[in-house]
């Protein structure tokens, strides 16, 4: 009997046992269902993401080349606004050239005792400089002057810049600092280039055309200077050349072109210099000459602000009087005088066109807010050097190592009150 009753229980446990593993197959069965689907779904979902996603960089990609596209179609607009405005200047240029404004009739009562004041100063300067008051001197007369030269004589004029009549590019040559130049006094051709802002090899071309036209160096004649110069502000005047070495001081070398021999050198009572044009900081003393002579265009720590100016005597290379200038040092880059007038020319670190944007007249007939801004064609870079030639009324500009030449048109300094 127990043996019926156990055979009984075996038979219930196991029959428990199977329905139990049945339903717990079920379970797994179902749960296993709910994860494909699940799987599935997530499948769906992540394939039309990927879709999406790809449209989405479909049209991101289209929309950065219509934007590629625009900005192109603007880049020539505003190339070809460029080009407008340049041809529109030019012209405005050229009608103002032939049709001169029309002179006043009626004069006011304090434009007349302008007029005697600013003579007045004109004359103080002209005793200055040793010139005679009872009049200026006539083209010819200057001319004469330049030409025969006993001690480097000085000569008077009141002009001042009217416009940037035309731009000539005449080669590229060198490196991207530098100057060429040549001797307004006396009738020499030669062209004398000085490569770098560091260096102590001249070379000299008999003429423009040769210095044009050759492709290296071989048609010049070398000299070799006794010391390396300083910068780009070095001058030819009078058969010298006049240029700065560094030493323990700046020290301004005469240096004979024909005898190649040192004439003299004199160290500036200049304490404390600084460059003097924020674009261009290798030039802390640029010696530039005009009608009336040399001058020497500078900046000290005790004026770090603005430019300096001060008038040079060719023979002893002493300074004959000094001037504070309003001139910025900061985004000039380079400078010229020109009839007694100090022009600055500024640009910005990002090279756009150089403009005359700041004058300094040592006489006091004219300033920067009386004279209108005159600005330089568009060009390559940055203007290392920009010399005056007063007997041709013309720039020799070292521009990204193109040299290019700037006719000026002048007008008298009255013209300007």
């Amino acid at each position: 009997m127990a043996g019926i009753v156990a055979c009984v229980f075996l038979s219930f446990v196991t029959l428990i046992n199977a329905q139990a593993q049945t339903a717990f197959l079920e379970y797994i069965q179902g749960r296993m269902g709910v994860l494909e689907d699940r799987i599935a779904q997530w499948h769906d979902q992540s394939s039309r993401y990927s879709s999406e996603l790809r449209e989405f960089k479909n049209q991101v990609l289209k929309l950065l080349e219509n934007i590629e596209k625009e900005r192109d179609g603007l880049r020539n607009e505003m190339e070809n606004t460029n080009i407008r405005v340049d041809r529109l200047e030019r012209e405005v240029d050229y009608i103002e050239t032939q049709n001169p404004a029309p002179s006043c009739v009626e004069v006011d009562e304090k434009l007349t005792e302008l007029h005697i004041e600013k003579k007045k100063k004109n004359e103080k300067y002209a005793k200055l400089i040793g010139c005679p008051t009872a009049g200026t001197p006539g083209i010819s007369e200057i001319d004469e002057m330049l030409d025969h030269p006993p001690n480097i004589r000085k000569s008077y004029c009141s002009d001042t810049i009217s416009q940037v009549n035309a731009m000539k590019i005449l080669k590229r040559f060198g490196t991207t600092a530098g100057l060429w130049t040549k001797d307004p006094i006396g009738n020499s051709e030669k062209i004398y280039v000085f490569d770098g802002a560091g260096n102590d090899t001249l070379y000299i071309f008999n003429r423009m055309k040769e210095f044009t036209l050759s492709s290296s160096t071989r048609k010049a004649s070398k000299i070799k200077l006794p010391f390396p110069w300083i910068g780009t502000g070095h001058v030819v005047y009078g058969g010298n050349l006049f240029y700065i070495r560094q030493g323990d001081e700046f020290q301004l070398i005469k240096f004979n072109l024909v005898n190649k021999t040192v004439v003299d050198s004199a160290v500036l009572p200049i304490e404390e210099q600084v460059p003097v044009y924020g674009l261009s900081k290798f030039n802390y003393i640029d010696i530039v000459a005009d009608e009336e002579g040399l001058w020497a265009i500078y900046a000290t720590k005790e004026n770090e602000k603005n430019i300096c100016l001060a008038k040079l005597d060719p023979n002893s290379l002493g300074i004959e009087q000094m001037w504070d200038t309003p001139c910025p040092i900061e985004n000039a880059e380079s400078a010229f005088v020109v009839c007694g007038s100090l022009y600055v020319v500024y640009n910005t670190k990002l090279p756009s066109r150089s403009r005359i944007q700041c004058v300094f007249d040592v006489s006091g007939t004219i300033s920067s807010e009386n004279v209108p801004i005159v600005y330089f064609p568009k060009r390559y870079g940055a203007h290392s050097s920009m010399k005056y030639n007063p007997k041709e009324k013309q720039i020799y500009a070292w521009d990204d190592g193109y040299q290019i030449l700037y006719k000026l048109s002048m007008k008298p300094k009255e013209d300007l009150y």
